[in-house]
């Protein structure tokens, strides 16, 4: 907003744009700041009207249109619009039936929306109003009538708009949008203020790693304040907010809306756990709608509505309507079970001692590499997204979780590894994701037939040197273009020196040694990454910024690789009562 809106004409320029851009569905009011549908309704149909200060779209003028309301006329930011903009907006959109306004329980809309009806009785056009009281932080409910409207604006707007259309008479539409606001609850969140056009900061700040619950549309106060909740938790905060005001049981519509900031995504994130929630509390959700729909210009929260349904609210909520701002087929209302998905990689393994060799040493690198998490994003961040630290965690309890699985099932370490470089790939994602699987695919493939106890040496250099081959080969990134290849090929390059010196006979203890050898030469080269430059991957678009850090994959993978050295060389002392090597063993433990 302090880019593009201009405090002094923000209201005009946006309206004049929204018509413009919508101009084949709604028209704008000549010499007022409102619109009416472009399609004429038949003669005597009841006109819904509503209105409010701008910042808030798609409400009030991004729900005009067939089904939905006939006029919407707007104000300057979070400022009712004057009785004259009312008036003449209410004019040009009654066609002979009368006119329901409707609108928030402001101060000011009361009063200049009051004003506007009184002109319109003075020439003989009746009107009734609907003022919306959803918010239940705005008051108590012995007083419910004097709570401020917020989200909830939409459920009695659209029931208000499907009442005219069906052909109710003015005294059948304003009973039925009063009954739609008595059935009507919402409580709200926001995360951050929102910034009025021209201005340099937000109207009001929220502290850091704080929420206020209960904050309006319009930056007001909220009820209480409590530390960053994740999704669930948040959900629970809003439905208890609601339930002590919602019956024990009957069908109900859910409403998440985005204030601005707060991403669809994000906001999809709550919805399966409000609606078990309300389930549980014997309340069937059975439409959702989650998206943005009365905001607040770019604060970040989000609201949930929730509005009971009887049989006629249901049907005139799912009475179709064609907006600019909200579109509905007429599909009748349906329950829908809430989606719960097993994600393999979020939840993590328990620590149970590890069956096999290979859970074993994947249960030692996800502990490294779960405390290295933030450190991993923090490098990733400075050119790229910053979602390696948790890519890498989430694919390797994945990881874990698969070699364990396959242990049990008496799959040797090839199949092993196989099974949790799939498993790593399919969990973690991105392109990290599916070269560390191919990392651990193709090493597991290369050491088919051999068992932990008899891998060699040789056979272990002979079975990296193939992953490596097939990671080149899949990722095309070379030596010096600060990717995983850097610590990754010095790593490769000391393991097939140490398979080349070791003795006839070499054992699993000389192979430990090598690989010891190898982490030690694989975490010295990933921190001398940061003196290159990337030339593959996102990093390589802000490359400069990227110089003096370390790349992160390369780092992932010397942590990866010394975990795994740590539980061979021990594994290897206990197989000859001794450390492998005094010196491989010293090696294996630093970092």
């Amino acid at each position: 907003m302090t880019v593009l809106g201009r405090a002094a004409t923000f209201k005009r320029d946006w309206l004049d744009g929204f018509a413009t851009a919508y101009g084949r569905t709604v028209r704008k009011v000549p010499g007022a700041y409102g619109v009416v549908a472009r399609e004429r309704p038949r003669t005597g149909k009841v006109a819904v009207v509503i209105g409010g200060g701008c910042g808030h779209y798609p409400a009030f003028a991004g729900l005009v249109g067939p089904g939905l309301a006939d006029g919407a006329v707007v104000g300057d930011v979070f400022t009712s619009p004057s009785a004259e903009q009312v008036y003449r907006t209410a004019r040009e959109a009654d066609d002979g039936g009368g006119v329901l306004f409707g609108y928030g329980n402001y101060q000011g809309d009361v009063l200049h929306f009051g004003l506007a009806a009184r002109r319109l009785a003075a020439e003989g056009i009746d009107s009734r109003t609907v003022l919306v009281t959803d918010d239940v932080a705005s008051g108590p409910a012995e007083q419910a009538g004097r709570r401020r409207g917020v989200a909830g604006d939409f459920f009695v707007f659209k029931v208000a708009g499907a009442a005219a259309a069906r052909g109710d008479d003015l005294a059948g539409v304003h009973a039925a949008a009063e009954r739609a606001n008595a059935a009507t609850r919402t409580f709200g969140v926001a995360f951050g203020g929102c910034t009025l056009p021209g201005a340099d900061g937000p109207l009001f700040t929220v502290d850091d790693g704080a929420m206020e619950l209960g904050l309006g549309i319009h930056g007001e106060p909220g009820v209480r304040t409590v530390g960053r909740l994740g999704a669930e938790e948040l959900a629970d905060e809003l439905v208890d907010g609601l339930l002590p005001e919602l019956p024990s049981q009957g069908r109900v519509a859910v409403l998440l809306n985005g204030l601005g900031r707060t991403k669809y995504e994000e906001m999809f994130t709550v919805c399966a756990r409000v609606h078990e929630r309300l389930a549980g509390a014997g309340l069937l959700p059975v439409h959702t709608e989650a998206g943005e729909f009365v905001t607040s210009l770019d604060m970040a929260g989000l609201s949930l509505s929730v509005m009971v349904l009887d049989d006629e609210l249901a049907e005139l909520y799912a009475a179709p309507c064609d907006t600019p701002g909200y579109r509905s087929t007429g599909a009748r209302l349906e329950p829908v079970e809430p989606v719960r998905t097993v994600d393999a990689g979020l939840e993590r393994p328990d620590d149970q001692a590890a069956a096999g060799p290979v859970d074993r040493a994947l249960s030692a690198a996800m502990v490294r590499l779960e405390e290295a998490e933030d450190e991993l994003g923090r490098l990733d961040a400075v050119a790229a997204d910053g979602d390696h630290g948790l890519g890498m965690t989430r694919g390797i309890r994945a990881a874990v979780a698969a070699a364990r699985a396959a242990e049990a099932d008496g799959e040797p370490v090839s199949g092993a590894l196989l099974a949790a470089g799939t498993a790593f790939a399919d969990a973690a994602g991105g392109a990290s994701g599916a070269l560390y699987g191919v990392l651990l695919a193709e090493t597991g493939a290369g050491l088919e037939g051999n068992d932990a106890a008899g891998i060699t040496p040789g056979a272990l250099a002979d079975a990296v040197d193939r992953a490596v081959a097939a990671f080149t080969e899949l990722g095309g990134a070379r030596p010096g273009d600060k990717t995983m290849l850097d610590a990754i090929d010095p790593f490769r390059g000391i393991l097939r020196k140490g398979a080349e010196a070791s003795p006839p006979g070499a054992g699993a203890a000389e192979a430990a040694a090598c690989w010891a050898a190898a982490a030690e030469e694989a975490r010295e080269a990933a921190l001398a990454t940061a003196g290159l430059t990337p030339a593959k991957g996102r990093a390589a678009r802000l490359a400069a910024r990227s110089h003096g850090h370390p790349d992160p994959g390369a780092t992932s993978f010397a942590h990866l690789v010394t975990a795994v050295s740590e539980v061979a060389l021990k594994a290897a002392a206990a197989r000859t009562d001794g450390p492998a090597t005094t010196g491989a063993q010293g090696e294996g433990s630093r970092g």
